[in-house]
């Protein structure tokens, strides 16, 4: 039977977020300093690329060395410019991110034109080298369960780490549906991938239903982080608080 996690457990499956457009450095200093006041570090921080050296050194600061940079390119928007996202990517990793949300170009996927789709996953794919590489497919906004499963197969095929449900942004972020359709991608694709459900996760019970969905899709083994994440931030709170600890005044995603 598979193992029932504890709200701990399902800290280090966080990638805590802050990507509000008016973000301030003390911002970020406040989310790596809720990071430190966790019962466990999250798996990442996750912040516009102008914060990641914020991020990284208050991370170092805290002893948090073991937490990555998670930033975001072409996004929200998800540009149809490979070049223009190859660029964003290798400017984030150049300023000390360690893994990359990528915006794939869900318009142009819309629009039939799954060439410019693929053409940015690959670029971002090659611009990211070694770094982790997290494809977010805005699956809301693609809507149609033939759609999703297309941006999921193309993203894989060009090398994702990870395929993500959403930025955040738009009406209708992550759901179970979606996340159903992308897993049963990462299972055929031939290669350990892992899915990250974001936007609109607040509570422990919601959390919970996405672990439960990629330890069926994928097994047991797939459920840790360097496989299965969660893009949230007021997550953390409850998380928190179901651990017995002291929630932190948190943002939201």
């Amino acid at each position: 039977m598979p193992h029932s996690p504890s709200a701990t457990d399902l800290i280090r499956h966080l990638d805590l977020t802050s990507l509000g457009e008016d973000d301030r450095p003390e911002d970020i200093l406040r989310l790596c300093a809720r990071a430190a006041a966790a019962p466990c570090p999250p798996a990442a921080l996750c912040v516009y690329p102008e914060h990641i050296g914020t991020a990284r050194r208050e991370l170092d600061r805290l002893g948090l060395a073991s937490v990555a940079v998670a930033t975001v390119v072409n996004f929200p928007e998800g540009g149809a410019d490979p070049a223009r996202a190859a660029r964003e990517t290798r400017r984030a990793l150049a300023a000390g991110g360690n893994e990359i949300d990528a915006v794939l170009p869900y318009r142009s996927l819309l629009a039939g034109d799954l060439d410019t789709f693929r053409r940015v996953a690959d670029a971002c794919r090659e611009a990211c080298g070694s770094a982790l590489l997290k494809c977010i497919l805005e699956t809301g906004e693609l809507a149609d369960a033939a759609r999703i499963a297309e941006a999921s197969r193309i993203a894989l095929a060009a090398g994702a780490d990870f395929i993500k449900t959403s930025t955040g942004k738009v009406p209708v972020n992550a759901t179970q549906e979606a996340a159903a359709i992308m897993l049963d991608a990462i299972a055929g694709c031939g290669r350990p991938a892992g899915f990250k459900a974001a936007g609109g996760i607040r509570t422990p019970e919601q959390a919970m239903a996405y672990r439960e969905q990629v330890i069926a899709a994928l097994g047991e083994d797939a459920a840790t982080p360097a496989r299965f994440r969660i893009g949230a931030s007021g997550l953390l709170d409850a998380l928190v608080a179901e651990a017995g600890g002291v929630a932190t005044a948190g943002g939201s995603y």
